[in-house]
């Protein structure tokens, strides 16, 4: 499986990214690395996941029936009524246009984080880049609904606080606080990632027989209970975002 990897991000080294060097440079980007500036294999784990994800989408989507679901629409559709559950929770009224998207970070994290099972391959949420790519859309997500669902006037209000003589107070706090918010996913899926792959190292490196399975098995817990805290914070600033006050 490792030397796959390794070759699919040669070919990305030499057919995607490579080329992209003399762009970036007249960016004023420098790579240190010019004829290989992917230096390990997460780029290539996010576009296995990507494709995996869309495969299975399309074949779920194929497979429909109504009269005699099969097993990929059955497990689909319970992976969507437990999302859903949790956006009509959270949200309320209204929480149906952002189920596809809670159930993609969810599919994304979670399937990016299992990959940490497999020997040698480390996992792609570890690295701090990856849970910083999907705090940041996560951020513009729900800031971008927000701005519909209340128009910029509005949604710039919520900014300001109940009390108009505390907005000066409030306004930076609170602009503060939701920037926070990106810090915040980052280092919680990264940390969790990060401190579990070492865990599962460093006691396969010590005893590799036996007792480490326990800790694939911590592994696995903390892969799924990561991807669902990372759902859930999602459809919690949604709820915040969304809501119209009356």
């Amino acid at each position: 499986m490792l030397s796959l990897l390794t070759a699919l991000t040669h070919l990305l080294n030499v057919y995607f990214a490579a080329p992209l060097v003399p762009f970036l440079t007249r960016l004023g980007i420098h790579v240190s690395h010019p004829n290989a500036p992917l230096r390990d294999n997460t780029l290539t784990l996010e576009l296995l996941v990507m494709f995996g994800l869309l495969f299975f989408f399309v074949i779920a989507r194929a497979s429909l029936n109504v009269e005699k679901p099969g097993t990929v629409q059955g497990v689909f559709e319970l992976l969507n009524d437990f999302v859903s559950s949790q956006g009509e929770a959270i949200i309320g009224h209204g929480y149906e246009p952002h189920v596809a998207y809670a159930t993609l970070i969810l599919l994304f994290v979670g399937c990016c984080n299992l990959f940490g099972l497999l020997p040698g391959i480390e996992t792609p949420t570890a690295k701090p880049y990856v849970p910083l790519a999907l705090a940041l859309l996560t951020f513009i997500y729900y800031n971008w609904n927000g701005v519909r669902a209340q128009g910029p006037i509005g949604y710039v209000k919520h900014f300001a606080g109940p009390i108009w003589w505390l907005t000066p107070l409030m306004f930076p706090i609170e602009i503060i606080s939701h920037l926070a918010r990106i810090m915040s996913l980052t280092i919680r899926l990264y940390a969790n990632m990060f401190a579990s792959d070492l865990l599962t190292l460093v006691f396969f490196s010590m005893i590799p027989i036996g007792v480490p399975v326990v800790f694939l098995g911590l592994h696995f817990g903390v892969a799924l209970i990561q991807a669902y805290v990372f759902m859930l914070l999602t459809f919690i600033y949604l709820s915040m975002a969304v809501t119209v006050e009356h």
